[in-house]
């Protein structure tokens, strides 16, 4: 997909502040320093727009970003470690269950998992809550530059096995590796 424009349209804390408007959207969740906004930045091929930190837990709002003036990314906030107060933090699970169950512009999930690493406790009621909520939803599986080809390819079918779904995609921020199919997989979600 050509993007033409990207831009930062808002950050929210609560439903009053959602973008009101109907144009699809696509969520990108996720455990702290899985490489959300890596991947966004990746996608989108812009340097900086959703904000990367070595500190996990930096992002704790659903911070809303318009695509080509037609469609949205929104960025959730990490789940698990995070050095974040105990106040903010317990608001976001609250905050991503209201917004996956009621927001009718959502039409596609994209679950981000490390592909070095066994999907967390977190990772498993996530995708138990997409898969029981039929929401449509996809598992990418970030940092694929780290790993030989057998391992990713041992960790995919580990991912896939443990989270009981075949179409889990590798992904590389670095090297662009599964950006062409992500972006295929976007496509055909919002134009539905």
């Amino acid at each position: 997909m050509k993007v033409s424009t990207a831009e930062f349209l808002k950050s929210a804390f609560k439903e009053a502040d959602w973008p009101r408007d109907p144009k699809p959207e696509v969520a990108f969740l996720g455990r702290s320093n899985v490489g959300k906004s890596s991947l966004i930045n990746s996608l989108l091929s812009v340097r900086g727009l959703a904000r990367t930190s070595s500190t996990p837990g930096r992002t704790q709002s659903l911070n809303f970003f318009q695509i080509n003036d037609q469609f949205r990314f929104v960025d959730f906030p990490g789940f698990g470690y995070a050095k974040v107060p105990r106040e903010i933090k317990s608001t976001w699970s609250e905050m991503a269950t209201s917004y996956l169950a009621k927001r009718r512009q959502l039409v596609l999930s994209i679950h981000i998992v490390d592909s070095r690493h066994e999907p967390t406790k977190q990772d498993l009621q996530l995708h138990e809550w997409l898969e029981q909520s039929s929401k449509p939803r996809l598992i990418v599986a970030t940092k694929s530059d780290k790993l030989s080809h057998n391992e990713l390819r041992r960790n995919l079918q580990h991912i896939a096995r443990v989270l009981d779904d075949d179409s889990v995609m590798a992904y590389s921020a670095k090297s662009g590796r599964g950006r062409e199919e992500l972006w295929r997989a976007i496509k055909n979600a919002i134009s539905v």
